[in-house]
């Protein structure tokens, strides 16, 4: 449906002798009683043409030849071009939907086989996944399942930040309690890491290492022990987590590697070289704001020791190096502050400041049954991604971080999680899957063919036309529009928009089956029915896909 729009379009801006966007934007009205398809193609081109979009938009539907499939084409608002499709139409590209299956769902050339590095958790390995970081391993990955499937090359890269105070901080934390637990004394640091996980690491060290380092100061060599052998730990603990999450990634970067290999000291040598770097008051600074930040940057604090800034322009010059058309980052949204001094570093480097792309993500408020959860790192009070995976489940925990836009606010309610009820919109959507299953099993329990979804078993193609319910025209319409919704959520980096649709499909499809039989006396309606169903299956199943989530059978 997208592509005859954009053609009709395309046509009337060469019969208007105004050339063609490189895109046209087509996307779904939030109200449907603005019709079934929108553009807003006309406001776009309103700077270069000098005319009202309103204007522009009716020239452009005066030089349309749409054809026999649409029912109204009209004018909306400050210049909105809305399209309604006739019957007619929704009946042939529903067809065409079900004899093409997948292939037809996913929009294969956007990304034309551009690659993408899309970094995302990069959690700090000094504790262990808390629900925020979940909700960015939960967008990061479907955000590459759905660049994945647009035609990308989609590297995904967890970043360690295995170097610095943090890690020595956590090292000492671990040192104290090894000490106490073999009956010496060794102050815990003040800001240390409290949670049950240091004691852990302490008595694996204990076991390992007997009393070796009983008595000792941390100092060299052992808080270089204790400080890596926590971190490895942490690490190993993190990848366990992100693989029961069903979250995995290509490449794993190390900032201790881009210190150790002097990535660091080549990447501000070359800044120096360019004037970007200068000395005040013992420290050395980058010249941030010659490319729009709001303030210089220290990078070598005045004790000689490198800030995490530093680190942080080497490894994204090695991101660029690394022949990557795009770079996006998923940074939780305290570091929103932190865009413009990174954008300021590509560009010092010679590089496109719009090449990265950062997608921030709102902290989680867990609660259950509306009361508060409290969660606190530091103190060792909290609740990690593991305990909230072991309690809802993986698919429904990652469902639920995809409820609402990343740099939202999110209410994460455990009882709300497990109930087996429509106020729980994973259980809502994969329950519309499994009882489309059922009722196909059913139909062939009753003698009715019915295609399978590999398209293995082929069946006569059913009459359409026998869809005339209002709800099953509002169904086909809602399948229809699968593509439309795929694509906007590729183009603006928000998956989240595919769980909404799957929750309004899901939506329409419980209300219809309630309603109305799928399988009846009648054979023609009955066909037409399950060709219906099949197709909001297929549609089901892709999203949920593309979300890292499961399509269950039966439930």
């Amino acid at each position: 449906m997208m592509e005859i729009v954009r053609r009709i379009i395309a046509e009337a801006l060469g019969e208007m002798m105004v050339s063609v966007p490189e895109r046209i934007e087509v996307e779904v009205p939030r109200d449907e009683a603005l019709g079934d398809l929108s553009t807003p193609v006309a406001m776009s081109l309103s700077k270069q043409l000098r005319r009202p979009p309103r204007k522009i938009a009716e020239e452009i539907i005066a030089n349309m030849k749409a054809g026999g499939d649409f029912e109204k084409i009209e004018v909306a608002g400050p210049g909105f071009i809305n399209f309604t499709l006739k019957k007619e139409s929704l009946y042939r590209s529903l067809s065409g939907l079900l004899r093409g299956g997948k292939a037809l769902l996913a929009a294969k050339d956007i990304g034309k086989g551009r690659k993408i590095l899309l970094e995302f958790v990069s959690a700090n390995p000094t504790g262990p996944l808390h629900l925020g970081h979940g909700r960015g391993a939960a967008l990061g990955a479907a955000l590459a399942n759905l660049l994945s499937a647009a035609g990308f090359r989609v590297t995904k890269e967890y970043y360690i930040n295995d170097a610095g105070r943090q890690m020595s901080l956590l090292g000492e934390s671990v040192f104290s309690k090894y000490q106490e637990l073999l009956g010496a004394s060794y102050p815990f640091p003040e800001d240390g890491y409290r949670g049950a996980y240091v004691e852990d690491i302490a008595k694996k060290i204990a076991r390992e290492e007997s009393d070796k380092y009983r008595g000792l100061e941390f100092a060299p060599p052992q808080s270089s022990f204790f400080s890596g052998y926590a971190c490895r730990q942490m690490l190993a603990q993190i990848k366990a987590d992100l693989a029961a999450f069903g979250v995995t990634f290509d490449t794993w970067q190390s900032e201790k590697e881009l210190y150790d290999r002097h990535e660091v000291e080549k990447a501000l040598e070359y800044l120096r070289g360019k004037g970007f770097i200068y000395e005040n008051e013992g420290a050395t600074w980058f010249k941030a704001t010659q490319f729009g930040d709001e303030k210089d940057r220290v990078i070598i604090k005045n004790d000689g020791k490198y800030t995490y800034f530093a680190s942080d322009i080497a490894y994204h010059k090695k991101k660029v190096d690394g022949g990557y058309d795009e770079l996006i980052d998923i940074w939780g949204a305290d570091h929103h502050g932190y865009i413009p001094r990174v954008k300021a570093a590509l560009e010092s480097l010679g590089y496109e400041k719009e090449r990265l792309k950062v997608l921030l993500v709102q902290m989680v408020s867990l609660l259950r049954g509306g009361r508060p959860v409290q969660m606190s790192k530091r103190a060792g009070e909290f609740i990690s991604l593991r305990d909230v995976m072991e309690e809802v489940g993986a698919d429904t925990t990652k469902f639920m971080f995809l409820t609402r836009k990343a740099d939202s606010h999110l209410d994460f309610d455990l009882e709300v999680a497990k109930a087996a009820s429509a106020e729980n919109p994973v259980y809502y959507v994969q329950y519309a899957y499994a009882r489309i299953n059922s009722i196909l099993r059913h139909a062939v329990e009753k003698g009715f063919c019915v295609s399978d979804a590999e398209g293995e078993t082929e069946c006569a193609e059913a009459d359409l036309v026998a869809l005339a319910e209002p709800e099953e025209l509002r169904l086909i319409k809602k399948v229809l529009l699968y593509p439309a919704v795929f694509e906007a959520a590729v183009h603006a980096r928000e998956p989240h928009r595919i769980t909404f649709y799957l929750q309004e499909l899901a939506g329409l499809f419980h209300p219809y089956y309630n309603r109305h039989r799928i399988v009846t006396e009648d054979s023609r309606l009955t066909l037409a029915r399950i060709a219906l169903s099949r197709a909001a299956r297929l549609v089901l199943r892709d999203g949920l896909q593309m979300l890292g989530v499961a399509a269950p059978e039966r439930m």
